[in-house]
């Protein structure tokens, strides 16, 4: 993998750059779709190519080693040759599933993790060997290294314990991906992941660690988990600022549109989240006007396009009455025309946001459009 900075926003830390990967160039910023198990809910792979316009969309180790396996993964030459996706996959090592599993049995300790499938209750255990191992079997282009995502609140001693078993454990990490090698002809590469919660002395101590690595890439994790968004960007642009210029930053998890233009005006190039999807199945649309909770009696008689504004196929083909008329009637379809217009616009606002950082107009841009995005139509 090697990226190459482009252009640095003289009033802002944005920047714009691309990643090259054996499956593709990403530009960045830019948004990646969450498609845990195998897929993006709701979603087709040609939608996402031809009119959401997705460069990397995501897989979950957690998930997909418990089902579909390992064995199939791999008889079908990694998820690439599973779910046909020919462009650059990003793997979740479990770890925020992990901190999801807490009360159910879930042990954490110097090892690895034991915890029970929410699927039938079975055992197993993930420890940072392992993890590499099952990221080298499903074969994304970017894989993650196996943390603890602390919750929020979390007490400063437990916190800084966390995140230093996290460190030890990236060495581990390290160690075997660096032991291992590719197994289906394309090259793989390893980001480490800042902890720390929500302590900026911790924050600081992990991006130093991750740091001196030299990984190709690094991710920031264990924020937009309940912490006031004051604290998010605080804490985000104290470890950009210690993080590698020359290297892409990921910020886990994040976010809503106005999260993704703050955090790409700190200085991350990487962001995934399930709200776009998530919320397009109860309704809520994003547009480049504003919000539409589309189940009001408002849009009912609206047969006006979902999003002129935007361009796409569903956006510019179904009417604002017709997408109602689906999701209030519980029709699969209202889910998949909502997911793939919410991705759509969140593609479109990484792409724009790219634009205007090459442009120098990202700034006056962001402010104009952080009115339009807590609009409420």
């Amino acid at each position: 993998m090697k990226f190459t900075l482009q252009v640095e926003d003289p009033a802002s830390k944005a920047r714009a750059g691309f990643i090259e990967t054996d499956h593709g160039t990403i530009q960045t910023p830019i948004f990646m779709p969450v498609g845990t198990a195998g897929t993006v809910k709701a979603v087709h792979q040609r939608e996402l190519k031809e009119d959401i316009k997705a460069q990397i969309i995501l897989g979950n180790t957690y998930h997909l080693y418990l089902r579909p396996g390992l064995d199939i993964l791999q008889k079908a030459g990694g998820l690439h040759g599973f779910n046909g996706w020919d462009r650059p996959i990003l793997t979740d090592s479990g770890g925020y599933q992990v901190y999801s599993l807490a009360g159910t049995g879930r042990k954490i300790n110097e090892e690895g993790v034991v915890f029970k499938s929410h699927i039938d209750g079975g055992v197993h255990t993930f420890t940072p060997e392992y993890v590499m191992d099952i990221q080298r079997i499903i074969g994304a282009d970017i894989i993650m290294a196996f943390d603890e995502c602390t919750p929020y609140p979390c007490d400063y001693t437990y916190a800084r314990k966390s995140m230093e078993m996290t460190h030890r454990w990236l060495g581990r990490c390290c160690a075997r991906f660096d032991s291992t090698t590719d197994l289906y002809g394309h090259s793989q590469t390893l980001f480490p992941i800042v902890q720390g919660s929500v302590y900026k002395d911790l924050r600081v101590q992990s991006a130093e660690t991750i740091a001196s690595y030299g990984r190709e890439g690094n991710a920031i994790g264990g924020l937009s988990v309940g912490e006031p968004a004051e604290i998010m960007y605080e804490l985000t642009e104290v470890v950009c600022d210690i993080l590698p210029r020359d290297k892409p930053r990921y910020l886990m998890g994040v976010g809503t549109p106005a999260n993704i233009l703050e955090c790409i005006a700190l200085g991350v190039d990487m962001f995934d989240c399930v709200m776009p999807t998530r919320n397009a199945r109860n309704g809520m649309i994003f547009t480049t006007e504003g919000v539409i909770n589309i189940r009001n009696e408002k849009w009912k008689d609206d047969l006006s396009p979902i999003d002129t504004g935007l361009g796409g196929y569903v956006s510019t083909f179904y009417s604002k009455a017709y997408l109602r008329h689906l999701v209030k009637s519980d029709e699969m379809l209202g889910a998949q025309i909502a997911s793939v217009h919410n991705l759509t616009f969140y593609l479109w606002l990484v792409n724009s946001a790219r634009e205007k950082i090459i442009a120098g107009e990202f700034v006056a841009w962001k402010k104009e459009m952080e009115k339009k995005l807590i609009r409420r139509l």
